[in-house]
């Protein structure tokens, strides 16, 4: 969850922050999934680079839900990890559904997970929740918030009833993780603040990982591609960024800002 992303953060930190040390304290199991919500092509290249990072530094089974067939990794991901290797990548595994449907039977077919995998996965992607709620055309059928509330509970249970089985069978368990990500609908180009879905994912979602481009001046001098806000908000946060702090702050929003250079090297900052 929210600790695989601050671990990936952490591991790309820009070498300005690199010596700050950041406490995580990973979630409860109960707190099932953090929700990437923001623009979609960052949003896929955030969860690809989870997805890397826990298996390659965390060494974790990892499958990836996704409706577009990726054909190769993002520019920005080859740059944060050039040397990728073969083997630690066959610890993702790539799923391409087509549907709604589609989707929640390859979700629930994960709790015959041994048959996939000799040790069950301990985190699962789905990217772009809003292309399986939307239909193929992207039209809104009037029952998407109902439809993200009957897979969002699916993807729940899956992930502790996979819990339970790393707990069984292997010598180091950890909870097993979710991370979507989702675009809200627009309104005059700007998130509809109202829009129903989003709500219904954040009953599910005890995490939410926010990106907001800054289009500020400021960033514009600074001779950067792209800079944007990171936001981490919800009732399953748990850190705490301050060494000399003694108490845990239960629900401490965090922030860092994310550095993209014109060559699609990707840097992490804490704020």
């Amino acid at each position: 969850m929210a600790d695989v992303l601050t671990h990936m953060f952490t591991n790309f930190m820009s070498r300005a922050d690199s010596s700050k040390d950041l406490k995580v304290i990973p979630p409860a199991p109960a707190q099932c999934g953090v929700l990437v919500v923001g623009e979609q092509n960052l949003g896929r290249s955030v969860l690809l680079l989870a997805a890397v990072t826990a298996a390659c530094r965390m060494g974790v089974k990892v499958v990836f839900f996704a409706q577009a067939q990726i054909q190769s990794l993002p520019v920005s991901l080859q740059k944060c990890v050039p040397s990728l290797s073969p083997e630690s990548l066959k610890q993702i595994k790539f799923c391409y559904p087509r549907t709604l449907e589609e989707l929640l039977q390859q979700v629930a077919g994960l709790h015959e997970s041994t048959n996939n995998f000799p040790v069950p996965p301990s985190l699962i992607i789905v990217d772009r929740l809003e292309d399986f709620l939307r239909g193929p055309a992207g039209e809104s059928h009037g029952v998407e918030h109902s439809c993200a509330a009957h897979l969002s509970a699916l993807l729940c249970d899956t992930a502790t009833f996979l819990t339970g089985l790393l707990e069984r069978q292997t010598s180091s368990p950890a909870p097993c993780r979710v991370i979507a990500s989702y675009k809200p609908k627009e309104q005059s180009g700007q998130f509809s603040v109202s829009d129903q879905v989003l709500e219904t994912l954040d009953r599910y979602f005890q995490v939410r990982c926010t990106l907001d481009q800054d289009g500020s001046y400021k960033a514009a001098a600074a001779g950067l591609h792209e800079v944007w806000h990171v936001y981490f908000s919800g009732t399953g946060i748990t850190l705490d960024p301050c060494p000399e702090d003694t108490e845990v702050k239960p629900g401490l929003a965090q922030e860092w800002q994310l550095s993209i250079s014109p060559d699609g090297l990707m840097e992490f900052q804490l704020v």
